[in-house]
């Protein structure tokens, strides 16, 4: 088995950047998901909420920078915070965040409709992974949900499109991998064979499974016109539902540091 893809998440919600290879840090792939939008009260703002996030796309310029785009080729250049001193916000177990400049705040504003908040981790060892996701003494984690990496595999995703089933034949986007917005996406396992394994080497760095990853709405916005319809949830209802969610992928924990490359050999523990 290989990894097939990397992407990486600078701001949570937003569409994600293609990479070829990556650093791996305790707390995810470096850069994935530091940055994050809230509201004017410090409420965590996603693209459960506001689908229009999803329509413009982060991409990691270099350590200290980040490039936001819109879909009609306008962007803006984001530094990392210096001098502003940190704001509440709602993420758990986070407590403050770095402002960004208000210029990007009013940027993206006029693009989604409403007042928002870009903010930015300034220390992501401050964040737990909570024990009810899998979560162990010293495991931390960026502004993602409740584990630092997820991983998906191609071979999941066709048994899930046959499961879904004909009527959706040539429409690439109804049940694509960018719905799952994965971190790694890799071939070669049997389907959802990843559910169960206690650790896997990608590369140079192992990783332990801290759980398989419950399905929101978010899988239910197109990713190009940003409806909203009944696919793959639906679906996934009748064949992977338990404990009242729908399972799709795997939140693993890095127990190493290293550099993850598309092309890296993928080894399951036992």
């Amino acid at each position: 088995m290989r990894v097939t893809d990397l992407r990486i998440y600078p701001v949570k919600s937003l569409a994600g950047d293609p990479v070829d290879e990556v650093p791996v840090e305790p707390w995810g792939l470096a850069g994935d998901r530091r940055w994050g939008l809230v509201d004017e009260a410090g409420e965590k703002v996603t693209a459960r909420e506001e689908h229009a996030l999803l329509g413009l796309r982060a991409e990691q310029i270099d350590e200290d920078t980040i490039r936001i785009h819109d879909r009609d080729g306008d962007s803006i250049l984001v530094d990392t915070p210096l001098g502003l001193g940190p704001v509440p916000v709602s993420h758990s177990r986070q407590g403050f965040a770095n402002p960004a400049d208000e210029d990007v705040n009013w940027w993206i504003q006029e693009r989604v409709g409403r007042p928002l908040r870009l903010v930015w981790q300034e220390d992501p060892t401050v964040r737990r992974v909570s024990g009810a996701h899998g979560g162990q003494d010293g495991d931390v984690l960026s502004l993602a949900d409740a584990g630092p990496l997820l991983l998906t595999t191609w071979t999941s995703l066709a048994q899930l499109r046959e499961w879904v089933g004909p009527e959706w034949a040539g429409e690439d986007e109804a049940v694509s991998m960018t719905r799952f917005r994965p971190n790694v996406v890799i071939d070669g396992a049997e389907p959802f064979a990843e559910d169960g394994w206690p650790t896997v080497w990608l590369g140079e760095v192992e990783f332990r499974l801290g759980e398989p990853c419950d399905r929101c709405v978010i899988t239910q916005i197109h990713p190009e016109t940003l409806t909203t319809g009944r696919e793959p949830i639906a679906t996934l209802a009748r064949h992977r539902k338990w404990d009242g969610k729908t399972w799709f992928g795997t939140r693993l924990i890095p127990l190493g540091t290293g550099v993850l490359r598309v092309g890296d050999e993928v080894r399951p523990g036992r």
